[in-house]
């Protein structure tokens, strides 16, 4: 084998140009950039993630810490509400300038419900801002009519209702959208 050094980093071996191995303290310093390097992505993370507006959500009039630790009771509590009555969104259509919210509560034998306590919070999906808090409806024969509701912005708002009758709760949510009329039970 005929190996001529050409410089010190350099040699020539029959003819090819080939590169002496490295000293190998190149790879400390790649590892440790790449540490620093996840650190820094992670400290960035964090600071953005506090900045931002983000929501709680209220899918049943509360913290969803206190919905997930309660989860099973607000299940429970809706197969037993659902044994003696049913609860219907009536309302035809939502408009932002002004719409009837309708309830209907009949009890299983079909006779009209009339004591229930029934409170309506309508929210925009990505922020509590807008809230609104809707109490003491008219009732007439087991139909809960919210008046001439005014919605603050166009788009697509969450209409939570939580009804009581006696020691029953029951929740119902829909998704509306006061530019058309599709409504989504959730």
């Amino acid at each position: 084998m005929l190996s001529l050094c050409i410089s010190k980093d350099f040699y020539i071996e029959e003819g090819i140009k080939m590169k002496k191995a490295s000293s190998g303290k190149a790879w400390p310093y790649a590892i440790g950039a790449a540490i620093t390097m996840v650190f820094g992505f992670c400290v960035a993370t964090i600071v953005v993630t506090n900045k931002a507006d983000l929501q709680e959500s209220n899918a049943y009039m509360t913290h969803y810490q206190d919905a997930d630790a309660r989860a099973n009771e607000i299940i429970e509590a809706k197969i037993k509400f659902d044994k003696k009555y049913n609860l219907t969104y009536i309302s035809e259509y939502i408009k932002e300038n002004g719409s009837d919210l309708i309830y209907k509560i009949v009890d299983k034998d079909g006779n009209y419900v009339n004591n229930a306590k029934v409170v309506v919070v309508i929210t925009r999906p990505e922020t509590s801002t807008l809230d609104k808090k809707l109490e003491n409806p008219l009732v007439v024969d087991g139909v809960y009519t919210f008046k001439d509701v005014k919605f603050p912005k166009a788009g697509v708002w969450d209409i939570m209702a939580k009804v009581d009758v006696g020691d029953d709760t029951r929740f119902l949510n829909v998704k509306v959208d006061t530019r058309n009329s599709k409504v989504k039970e959730f």
